[in-house]
């Protein structure tokens, strides 16, 4: 029984840390370059504004 025991807490770890990997991964692969993506836009968007506002002043 011991054995079970220790081999069904093992699996239960591997499993969990298996899942925890896939989700940092696709959080590093997929999630953060759209987030940076989306910055970036907001970015050039709020400088494209001050632009145009300082184009039309005189």
């Amino acid at each position: 029984m011991k054995q079970f025991n220790t081999g069904f807490l093992l699996g239960v770890v591997t499993t969990i840390s298996a899942a925890a990997g896939c989700f940092y991964a696709f959080k590093k692969n997929v999630v953060e370059p759209i987030e940076l993506k989306e910055e970036l836009n907001d970015k050039h968007r709020r400088r494209t504004i001050r632009k145009m506002h300082s184009a039309h002043q005189g």
